[in-house]
C-alpha cells in the first residue's frame, strides 16, 4: 500500500485517503483578549498515536477541547471529513479523558463505566455487560462494585479510561491524564494504554508535557510552542510496537528522546 505524507502534519495515510479529523489556521482568542492557539494546522489519521508535547500554557489542552467540541475556534476550521460538520464533540464519536477522573463519588466502577451508555439509554443488562467488560479490558475485573474512594489513583484513572472507551470511539482524547501518579504507575498506565490502543485501534491524541512518554507511547509527536500556541515541529516515532521496557532502556529510545527534546527546547525559545 503506498503511503504519502499530508502536506503540513508529518503523519502518513494509504494513498487517496481522508485524515479522521483536519485542523486548518485553527486559532483560539479567549475573551480576555489572549491569544492561546495560533495557525494549527493539523491531520490527525484513523488508528494512529499522536502525543501533543510542550510547556505548560502552549494551548494544548486548548486545542484538544476544541477538537472535541468542548470550546470553538476563533479562526479556522475543524472537519471531520465524510462526516457533517459539527459531528465531533456529540458523544458518539469520541472519547475524553481529563487530568483528575472525574468519577463520580456516589457510585461503584461499574457505573461510572456505564454512565454513556445510561445516558444514550442503552438496556440495563447490555450496559452493564459492556461496562463489565470494558472494565476487565482495563485490568479491574473483579472491581465492580468498588467506589472511588476504595481506589487508587491509577486504578481510578483506569476506570476513567474505560468510561470513555465503552462506546467505542474513534478518537480518544487524552488531557495529560497520568500526571499526577507516581512514576511506576504512570510507565505501567503506559503499556496498558498501548495494549488498549492496540486492541480496540481508535485514533489516541495524548496530551504531555513529558518527552519520555511522548516517544515511548506515540507515532508521531506535535511539539508546541507557547503565547502563541502553534505547532513548531511535527516528529516521527518509527520504532515498531509492541513496546516494552527493552525498548524504554535501550539506545533508539534515548535518541529519539534526544531529537524530541532538542525541538522542545527550540519550541520554549521561539
Amino acid at each position: 500500500m503506498t503511503a504519502v505524507t499530508l502536506s503540513g502534519a508529518g503523519g502518513t495515510l494509504p494513498a487517496g485517503a481522508a485524515p479522521l479529523v483536519a485542523l486548518r489556521g485553527v486559532s483560539k482568542r479567549f475573551g480576555n483578549g489572549t491569544l492561546a492557539v495560533r495557525d494549527v494546522d493539523l491531520d490527525l489519521a484513523a488508528g494512529e498515536f499522536v502525543s501533543l508535547l510542550g510547556p505548560s500554557g502552549c494551548g494544548k489542552s486548548t486545542l484538544l477541547r476544541m477538537i472535541a467540541g468542548l470550546g470553538a475556534p476563533s479562526a479556522g476550521t475543524i472537519a471531520w471529513p465524510g462526516r457533517d460538520e459539527g459531528a465531533a464533540g456529540r458523544g458518539f464519536d469520541l472519547g475524553f479523558v481529563f487530568q483528575d477522573p472525574t468519577l463520580m463519588p456516589w457510585a461503584n466502577a461499574l457505573a461510572n463505566v456505564m454512565l454513556p451508555l445510561t445516558l444514550k439509554k442503552v438496556p440495563r443488562g447490555e450496559a452493564e455487560a459492556r461496562a463489565a467488560e470494558m472494565l476487565a479490558l482495563v485490568g479491574l475485573a473483579g472491581f465492580e462494585r468498588a467506589y472511588p474512594r476504595e481506589l487508587s489513583g491509577g486504578m481510578k484513572m483506569r476506570v476513567s479510561i474505560a468510561r470513555a472507551l465503552v462506546m467505542k470511539p474513534r478518537i480518544l482524547l487524552m488531557d495529560e491524564p497520568f500526571a499526577a501518579l507516581d512514576e511506576i504507575t504512570r510507565h505501567r498506565l503506559n503499556n496498558d494504554l498501548l495494549e488498549l490502543w492496540a486492541h480496540e485501534r481508535f485514533t489516541a491524541v495524548f496530551v504531555t508535557h513529558s518527552v519520555f512518554e511522548s516517544v515511548y507511547l506515540s507515532q508521531r509527536i506535535v511539539v508546541m510552542a507557547a503565547r502563541p500556541g502553534r505547532v513548531m515541529a511535527d516528529l516521527p516515532v518509527d520504532a515498531p510496537y509492541p513496546r516494552n521496557e527493552l525498548f524504554r532502556t535501550s539506545g533508539e529510545y534515548a535518541h529519539l528522546c534526544r531529537i524530541a527534546s532538542g525541538k522542545l527546547e527550540e519550541a520554549i525559545g521561539s
